[in-house]
C-alpha cells in the first residue's frame, strides 16, 4: 500500500441546490463519503492555537528591526508610536480574519477565502506569492538569525559570526524541524507551545531588566523622546513596513483551521488573546531597548539582544542569543507548520502538483508540501544574507494581499449576506483595515518606487505561471497523469459515485 494517499476531493459547488448553506464547509464536507479518505484530523486546542500566532509572530523581528525603525523616524517617541500602532493595525486586520475563519473554515487561510468570493486566478496570485517568496524568505531569514545569535557565544569579540557555519547551522534548524513536521503534526505543536513558553519567558527577562534600569534613573532616551523626528513620511512608511514584518504571522491560525477543535468559538478567542499579547509585549520590549541602549549606539546596531545582554548581563550576556535562538526556533516551526497547509490547499483545488495534496496515511502529516516548503527556504538560504534586501520586495505583495482578503469580508457581505458568520464584526473595522492597507501600498511608491515597481512585477509572473497550469491540466498525458495519480483518483472518484 502506499504511504501517502491523496488528500484532495472537490467540494460541491454552493450554487447547485439553489440555496444557501449553513456555513462554507471545509473543502471534503459536502462531497462523497469515503471511509479511505485521509485528511487532517483536528489536534488543535484553544492554547496551542494561541500559541501558533504567538510563537510564529515573535521570532527574528522584534530584535532585527527596532535599529531601523529608529533609523527611519529619528526619534524614540515616534519609534514607538510606530510599534504600538504597527500592533494595532495588525490586531485590526487579526479581528478581520476573525470572522473570515469562522465563515469559511477552511485551511489555507487568505488563499481559501480570495478563491472563494474571487475564483481560481485570484487565488493562484496570492498562492504563488505566498508559497515561493513572502514565507520561505521569512523562513530563510528565521534560521539565519538563529544560527548567528546561537553561534555568538562562540565567538567573542567578533562583529559577524563567520558566514560558513551560520549557513551550515540555518541548514541543520531546516532538516530538524521539517523532521519534526514530517513524523507526528503532534510532536509539531508540542515543540511550538515549548518554544513559544522559553521564548516569552527570555521576554519577560528582558522586560523586568529594562525596567529594573529604568528605576536606577536610566532614562536619557525618553528625555525630549520626540526630538529629531522625521518629516518624511516616505521614511514613516518605512518605519510601518518594518515594524509590520516583525508582527508578520498574525494570520498563522486561518492557515490550519480545518486542524483547529470547535474554530467557530476558538479562532476568535485565540486571535484576540495573542494579539494583544504580542503588542504588550512588542511595546515593553522595545522600551527595555531603550532603557539600557543609548539611542545613537542603538540605530546603528545590527544585533540588539547581543548588545543589550552584554551591556547588563556581564558574564551572563550568552543569555540573550540563547533567548533568540530560542524565539526563532520556535518560529521557524510556526511558519513550517502552517506554510505546509498552503501548499495542500492549493494542491486540492489542482493550482500545485496533486502530490502535496496528499498526506501520510499513518501520521496524517502533509509531507510532500512540508518537504517542499523546506526546500524554498533552503534555496533563499543559499543567497546568504542578501535575502533581507527581498523584505522591502515583497513588503507591498504581502500586504496587498492581505487586504485582497479582508475585501473578501466586505464582498461577502453584500453578495452571501445569508451565510452563517459565527462571529460577526462590524464593516468599519475591514473599511479602516483596507484604507490603511491603500496609505502603506501607495506611500513605498514615492519613496522607493524600484522596489515596489520589483514587488508589484513579482506578482504579475503568477499570470503566465496560471495559464500554464491551465493549459498543463487540459492537456496531461496519459503516462504523466499515472505518475502523478491524477488517473487514479479520478478513477477512484468515479467508481465511490457509482
Amino acid at each position: 500500500m502506499d504511504i501517502f494517499e491523496e488528500e484532495r476531493v472537490p467540494i460541491r459547488n454552493w450554487k447547485e441546490d439553489g440555496r444557501e448553506p449553513d456555513a462554507v464547509k471545509p473543502y471534503y464536507e459536502n462531497s462523497m463519503k469515503r471511509e479511505d479518505t485521509v485528511k487532517p484530523r483536528p489536534k488543535i486546542g484553544l492554547i496551542s492555537g494561541i500559541s501558533i500566532i504567538a510563537g510564529s509572530v515573535i521570532g527574528s523581528g522584534i530584535f532585527i528591526c527596532p535599529a531601523g525603525v529608529l533609523r527611519n523616524t529619528g526619534s524614540v517617541g515616534v519609534s514607538l508610536v510606530i510599534w504600538v500602532l504597527s500592533g494595532l493595525f495588525s490586531f485590526l486586520g487579526a479581528y478581520c480574519y476573525a470572522e473570515l475563519g469562522t465563515t469559511i473554515v477552511r485551511s489555507g487561510g487568505d488563499y481559501a477565502y480570495i478563491y472563494e468570493a474571487f475564483g481560481p486566478l485570484f487565488a493562484f496570485f496570492r498562492l504563488w506569492v505566498e508559497c515561493l517568496i513572502v514565507r520561505p524568505v521569512c523562513q530563510a531569514i528565521v534560521a539565519l538569525t538563529f544560527a548567528e545569535y546561537i553561534l555568538m557565544p562562540f565567538y567573542p569579540g567578533c562583529s559577524r559570526v563567520p558566514h560558513a557555519p551560520t549557513i551550515i547551522l540555518a541548514v541543520v534548524c531546516v532538516f530538524l524541524l521539517t523532521f519534526i513536521n514530517c513524523w507526528d503534526a503532534k510532536w509539531a505543536i508540542r515543540t511550538q507551545n515549548f518554544f513559544t513558553a522559553a521564548k516569552l519567558i527570555g521576554l519577560a527577562i528582558i522586560i523586568i531588566t529594562g525596567f529594573v534600569q529604568l528605576g536606577r534613573g536610566r532614562t536619557r532616551n525618553f528625555d525630549s523622546a520626540f526630538d529629531g523626528t522625521t518629516k518624511d513620511l516616505g521614511n514613516i512608511s518605512i518605519a510601518f513596513y518594518l515594524a509590520l514584518f516583525a508582527y508578520n504571522g498574525w494570520n498563522s491560525l486561518n492557515f490550519v483551521a480545518e486542524e483547529l477543535h470547535d474554530p467557530e468559538r476558538n479562532i476568535p478567542k485565540a486571535i484576540i488573546v495573542s494579539s494583544i499579547v504580542v503588542v504588550v509585549i512588542y511595546f515593553l520590549v522595545n522600551v527595555a531597548f531603550f532603557a539600557v541602549i543609548p539611542s545613537v549606539i542603538l540605530v546603528e546596531t545590527p544585533a540588539v539582544g547581543v548588545l543589550f545582554g552584554t551591556s547588563v548581563y556581564g558574564s551572563m550576556a550568552w543569555i540573550m542569543p540563547l533567548a533568540v535562538a530560542l524565539s526563532t526556533f520556535g518560529a521557524y516551526n510556526g511558519i513550517l507548520f502552517t506554510t505546509s497547509r498552503l501548499y495542500l490547499a492549493g494542491a486540492r483545488q489542482s493550482q500545485m502538483p496533486e502530490v502535496f495534496g496528499m498526506v501520510q496515511i499513518d501520521r496524517v502529516t502533509p509531507v510532500p508540501a512540508a518537504l517542499l516548503t523546506s526546500l524554498v527556504s533552503l534555496l533563499y538560504l543559499a543567497l546568504g544574507r542578501n535575502v533581507y534586501s527581498l523584505i522591502n520586495l515583497v513588503s507591498i505583495v504581502n500586504w496587498l494581499s492581505i487586504g485582497t482578503s479582508v475585501f473578501v469580508l466586505i464582498f461577502l457581505r453584500w453578495k452571501r449576506p445569508n451565510l452563517r458568520r459565527p462571529f460577526k464584526i462590524s464593516l468599519l473595522w475591514p473599511v479602516l483595515y483596507l484604507l490603511s492597507t491603500v496609505f502603506l501600498s501607495i506611500l513605498p511608491l514615492y519613496r522607493k518606487p524600484l522596489e515596489t515597481g520589483v514587488g508589484i512585477l513579482l506578482i504579475l509572473t503568477a499570470l503566465p505561471v496560471y495559464f500554464l497550469m491551465s493549459l498543463y491540466r487540459k492537456e496531461k498525458p496519459p503516462a504523466l497523469e499515472n505518475l502523478t495519480g491524477t488517473r487514479n483518483t479520478v478513477s477512484k472518484i468515479k467508481q465511490n459515485n457509482k
